[in-house]
């Protein structure tokens, strides 16, 4: 008998980029589409993912085009005084009142859930099963932009910030991990390829006490592009399906304009039912 071919999902992060991401979770939702064995999620694309688990549609929408927007996450003002530029702590406090996770639905559903962090320590990826008991404070390690939220989050002895300084896109890590075949929403355009850091000495800099993040944010474009190479030629036995944003995706990492954010959840919509009328 043929053994089944792991199917992934991977989803990439990008702050408030991730609102593509979550209309093609929630359009997954309305057309009934989970063909995944595993989930690898970085940032933005974690807390998708997260919400598309427990089903509940509409989410990380309503966190991206509403919550996130509000001064009390995201306030340069209160960064240039050496507070947060975005910050979590009131951003989870708040969901965690107005629009709380259904840990229960996501311990019933049995589809392994990987997010990725990044150990400011050795700038190397770190891969977490989530599970009940450490779910939201992973979740909140992989979305802690650096030098943007000034706490440090210690889980399990490692100080941990977001995912997609080390592995922005994990599709090799989900290949390494057996998937031979990988759905992959992206953040980013068509063609898009990262360029390196202007002033890579400034990053050093500013990052002197942790050379090896350091490293890591300098290398990052390289890695980066790398992972889209892997994607646009991926091995003989690996199936690539990419989910991306149109050309006209006007969303930015730190966007907050309503319109905008509105039109790429729509796209993200309209993408996923694209995406499953062509494999059904």
């Amino acid at each position: 008998m043929k053994q089944k071919t792991k199917h992934a999902l991977v989803v990439e992060g990008g702050a408030m980029r991730g609102i593509f991401a979550a209309g093609v979770l929630d359009g997954f939702i309305d057309h009934g589409y989970n063909p995944f064995d595993f989930c690898i999620g970085v940032s933005a694309g974690s807390t998708n993912i997260a919400s598309w688990l427990s089903n509940q549609r509409g989410r990380t929408y309503t966190i991206i085009a509403d919550y996130s927007c509000r001064p009390e996450f995201i306030n340069f003002r209160r960064f240039a005084k050496g507070g947060h530029w975005l910050d979590l702590d009131w951003l989870w406090d708040y969901i965690a009142i107005h629009n709380p996770y259904d840990m229960q639905a996501f311990a019933k559903q049995p589809i392994p859930f990987h997010i990725v962090t990044t150990d400011v320590s050795t700038g190397e990826p770190v891969y977490t099963l989530g599970h009940e008991s450490n779910l939201e404070m992973i979740l909140k390690a992989s979305c802690s932009l650096p030098m943007a939220y000034r706490t440090p989050i210690n889980v399990e002895g490692k100080t941990l910030i977001d995912g997609g300084v080390a592995d922005s896109i994990p599709v090799l890590e989900a290949y390494n991990r057996g998937a031979k075949e990988i759905t992959v929403i992206l953040s980013q355009k068509p063609g898009y390829t990262k360029r390196p850091p202007k002033a890579p000495w400034l990053l050093r800099r500013l990052m002197k006490n942790t050379p090896h993040l350091a490293d890591a944010m300098v290398n990052r474009s390289e890695q980066y592009n790398e992972t889209l190479e892997f994607i646009n030629n991926p091995p003989q036995d690996c199936t690539v399906h990419v989910i991306a944003p149109e050309d006209n995706f006007a969303v930015g990492r730190l966007t907050t304009n309503k319109a905008k954010l509105d039109a790429g959840y729509q796209m993200g919509l309209s993408a996923a039912k694209q995406a499953v009328q062509q494999v059904r």
